[in-house]
């Protein structure tokens, strides 16, 4: 799936996976090496996530119903819990440093095809 921030016109994700059951949830990016610029992994519903057992950094995005990044968390270290986001119904994990290559803020609206 690509996911595309059509705020920006910026293309965030070409190769995005989603993870919609409870063992797909549980397990997101645990025990991979890495995660290949492009790649990215939507976690649906969440509101928070987990950094247990990761060996790299991500950038989470959180995103409301209607697709509207509500929440950025940057470079999440490994071992390391996000914050609860009220609202956001999923995530969208991508290599370090994808959100603020592509300029994505809080507000814009992402497309998913």
């Amino acid at each position: 799936m690509v996911v595309t921030d059509i705020t920006r016109n910026t293309v965030l994700s070409d190769q995005c996976s989603v993870a919609g059951t409870f063992f797909a949830r549980f397990r997101g990016l645990q025990m991979k090496k890495d995660l290949p610029k492009g790649c990215g992994l939507l976690i649906t519903p969440c509101n928070s996530i987990h950094m247990f057992f990761m060996r790299f950094p991500i950038d989470a995005v959180f995103i409301d119903r209607d697709n509207t990044i509500l929440y950025i968390e940057e470079c999440i270290k490994p071992w390391r819990i996000s914050k609860m986001v009220n609202g956001s119904k999923s995530v969208l994990e991508l290599p370090a440093g994808t959100a603020s290559a592509a300029a994505a803020k809080p507000g814009d609206l992402l497309e998913f095809r």
